[in-house]
């Protein structure tokens, strides 16, 4: 527990915090890096090249000094990052490396302000926090490797197969080379791969939604092919270009607090654009599977049908299934896409041309796809009047809050 004179000292940090921005987790890594370069093994590279990590550090970091005195604010945001660290590898020695760079950063940066007095009081505080999260993911380490079918650290898998689903994405299979069980995961959660591409002086770890449902021996993800921005994905291209049936790969237990909840009775929309039909994939596999009684949609949108994924999938599990509809928007069809058969909507989508049909009590809405996307869907869910509890949603790489 913090004393009250520390948990002042650090709330009144909060002015400096947000007048310096993300200058402070941009100095940050830069020192962190500099220092300690074996970390780049742990960290994407890429997400400080985009700033998409500076920022989520920032906001976090804020978040914990504006609500240090109310902990059950941060509970989620700390299960969630609990998660993504443990498919890194994150272990409690890393926690004293990043602490010492943290405050440095806030001495070097403001060192007028920063007195030996508010430097005592953040140390007190990473302390604590850092304390939350060496337990939590002690835990969770450890239930993953009691688990039936669970291990500890990185498991070799082999490709079985490799699958092209659309220009952009290939599904990989993986079974354990050891021949045993593999732990089961909630649809919605993700494998991290370990690797070591040529392209890269360090190991990469990579996380990806697993797409299809539990089944106790294999494990498959559909990977996009990253060709955008400055620096090309590193890893989804090593997986596209260099990975084939019987190649060998580093992976470890599924993680992750985006899954799917709803109970037998009750309705599920699932909502996806881009790559972020993943998840949805593996959430509507298991609802089938499980014979959900209650009606299932699923939406999703993409640019025309060369990059649609498992639209054959799709349309069969809708002719199997009276109680599934899916419904999808085409932002740029081509010559060749039919409306009403590859597509129904055109342009992006929108919540209110299908609000009769999928606005119904009770039920619960998943989220996957691009931020722009999954906040303008959250506003259109909101604006219909869904409670925000409702609404559950994933974002791939750092977190941001919708």
């Amino acid at each position: 527990m913090l004393d009250s004179n520390t948990i002042t000292t650090v709330k009144a940090t909060v002015p400096l915090l947000e007048q310096a921005g993300t200058a402070i987790t941009e100095h940050f890594y830069k020192r962190m890096f500099k220092h300690n370069p074996e970390l780049l093994n742990i960290f994407n590279e890429s997400h400080q090249h985009t700033g998409e990590q500076p920022k989520a550090l920032f906001n976090a970091v804020l978040a914990y000094a504006k609500f240090i005195d109310k902990p059950e604010v941060l509970s989620g945001a700390i299960e969630h990052i609990a998660q993504k660290h443990t498919g890194f590898l994150i272990q409690p020695e890393h926690y004293t490396i990043v602490g010492n760079h943290l405050l440095a950063t806030l001495k070097e940066l403001a060192p007028d302000v920063v007195t030996d007095e508010v430097l005592a009081a953040w140390t007190k505080a990473y302390q604590v926090l850092a304390g939350i999260f060496i337990e939590r993911e002690s835990t969770i380490y450890s239930e993953y490797q009691q688990a039936e079918g669970g291990w500890k650290g990185p498991r070799e898998f082999t490709v079985l197969e490799k699958n092209v689903e659309s220009d952009l994405i290939t599904s990989f299979k993986f079974a354990p080379v050891d021949g045993k069980p593999v732990k089961s995961f909630k649809p919605g959660q993700y494998l991290s791969l370990v690797t070591n591409p040529n392209s890269s002086v360090h190991q990469e770890i990579r996380q990806y939604s697993l797409s299809d449902k539990p089944n106790g021996k294999t494990y498959r993800i559909s990977v996009r092919r990253e060709s955008r921005g400055v620096k090309p994905g590193i890893v989804s291209n090593y997986l596209h270009n260099q990975i084939n049936v019987g190649d060998t790969l580093k992976i470890l237990p599924p993680a992750g607090d985006f899954y799917l909840q709803a109970k037998q009775e009750t309705p599920v929309v699932l909502i996806s654009a881009g790559v972020g039909l993943t998840p949805m994939v593996s959430m509507l596999n298991t609802l089938v599977a499980n014979k959900h009684q209650a009606p299932i949609y699923y939406l999703h949108a993409c640019e025309h049908s060369l990059v649609h994924a498992f639209k054959p999938f799709i349309k069969q599990v809708e002719a199997e299934n009276k109680n599934v509809q899916s419904l999808t928007w085409y932002r740029q069809p081509t010559s060749i896409d039919q409306q009403g058969i590859d597509y129904q909507f055109e342009g992006t989508m929108q919540i209110d041309d299908i609000k009769q049909q999928v606005l119904l009590p009770n039920a619960q809405y998943y989220l996957c796809g691009p931020f722009g996307f999954m906040q303008t869907i959250n506003q259109q869910l909101l604006s219909a009047g869904v409670d925000p509890s409702q609404i559950h949603y994933e974002v791939f790489g750092p977190q941001h809050t919708l």
